[in-house]
């Protein structure tokens, strides 16, 4: 004979419930994430062009009086 489990409606709560008071958790995690990765990304993009610039000679000397 083989067992069924039942699913009781209260647990289906409790366990909606718990999802709910995780979401604003992760939401902010993940805003926090974005915003590192757009720094990232902006640094990342400008090391890029500093290593063109001197590769392709492009920086010109900057003389102080």
């Amino acid at each position: 004979m083989s067992v069924k489990k039942i699913i009781l409606l209260k647990d289906v709560y409790k366990l909606k419930e718990q999802k709910e008071k995780e979401l604003p958790f992760y939401k902010e995690k993940l805003a926090e994430l974005q915003d590192k990765l757009y720094w990232i990304e902006r640094d990342l993009t400008l090391t890029k062009n500093i290593i063109k610039m001197i590769e392709d000679e492009k920086v010109t000397e900057v003389k102080h009086e």
